[in-house]
């Protein structure tokens, strides 16, 4: 079966000053894939998100996307857009609206204006009942069914998590991008959000076996190794403790991926047993946690190698690590 990509990195750089976060950081995302992405604290991984985002371009390198009908070249991330949603920890909803008005207003937002809702406000009118009626659809992906008519002070922590979720994908990005979303939940509230992408990871599978494109495609950030195992199918660890003095450098040119393997696929009906991937989440721990000894940064990043399909090496020969005494632009 053919691999379809969805996102790629390639020679990725990115630096504050005389600071250096992220050195030749290269990754491939098939679509209907979840990377769970994770590293320690400082690593970047946040300022990797901003670049898919394309709120904060790379300093060096770029970002591509391949929709439907650009799979082949992809489309270079130059900015932020409609095909990239994303899921802060501190997000927000507007307070005076409810549950389903907050889903629906980015398609409001994309697909009227002012003076379209002042003017033709019959048509206007047939299309709010539109984008409602997928607003709801929306809330029930993320088991919301009865929370369509409640506003923000009356949900949950996690109920809200969800809500700012089905925001973002109701404009049915190319992918979804989630920055330590759990991180505020209480560990029942976190078990249930974990059970809901589960199910959305299951639905991709239900259309990959009929036939179809998987709708989602998803990167998770989260510190938690073992919700990382859990929720990804792949596990990607960004780190700045490698062996950057084997490659000739003085001072750590950034972090990279270190780690890059294939992870467990759970059920949503499977009991949480986390001693079946006891021994992954310690490699993982000493990979991408551990400053000494530093890895070599290729070693564990073998998850092309090892799932059918190697990673393509024309731009992988091209993206080389930025000098650390390269003068920024």
């Amino acid at each position: 079966m053919k691999v379809e990509i969805a996102l790629e990195c390639r020679g990725i750089h990115h630096w504050f000053g005389d600071k250096r976060v992220l050195g030749d950081v290269n990754l491939k995302i098939k679509r209907g894939q979840f990377l769970a992405m994770v590293g320690p604290s400082g690593c970047g991984k946040s300022t990797l998100l901003r670049a898919i985002v394309g709120t904060h371009l790379p300093c060096q390198g770029q970002v591509f996307l391949f929709p439907k009908d650009h799979e082949a070249e992809g489309l270079a991330v130059a900015g932020p857009g409609r095909d990239r949603g994303i899921v802060y920890q501190h997000y927000s909803l507007f307070p005076f609206l409810t549950a389903k008005e907050n889903v629906a207003v980015g398609l409001m937002l994309d697909q009227t204006g002012i003076a379209f809702r002042t003017f033709r406000f019959w048509k206007w009118r047939k299309l709010r009942r539109d984008h409602l009626k997928q607003a709801e659809d929306f809330l029930a992906e993320v088991k919301l069914n009865d929370a369509m008519n409640l506003y923000p002070h009356e949900m949950s922590g996690g109920m809200r998590q969800r809500v700012a979720l089905a925001q973002a994908m109701i404009m049915k990005p190319e992918i979804i991008l989630l920055d330590e979303p759990f991180g505020a939940l209480d560990e029942a509230t976190r078990e249930e959000s974990q059970q809901m992408l589960l199910s959305l990871y299951e639905e991709n599978q239900q259309a990959i076996r009929r036939g179809e494109r998987p709708p989602y495609t998803l990167i998770i950030v989260t510190h938690e190794l073992n919700e990382a195992i859990y929720v990804g199918d792949r596990v990607a660890g960004l780190s700045q403790y490698w062996d950057w003095r084997k490659e000739g450098f003085e001072k750590c040119p950034g972090a990279t991926i270190t780690y890059d393997k294939a992870a467990p696929v759970f059920q949503t009906k499977s009991a949480k047993d986390f001693t079946t991937f006891t021994e992954q989440r310690e490699e993982i721990r000493r990979v991408v946690f551990e400053p000494s000894p530093p890895p070599d940064r290729r070693e564990h990043v073998v998850y092309w190698l090892t799932n059918g399909a190697a990673m393509p090496s024309d731009h992988a020969a091209a993206a080389s690590v930025v000098n650390p005494g390269e003068k920024s632009r």
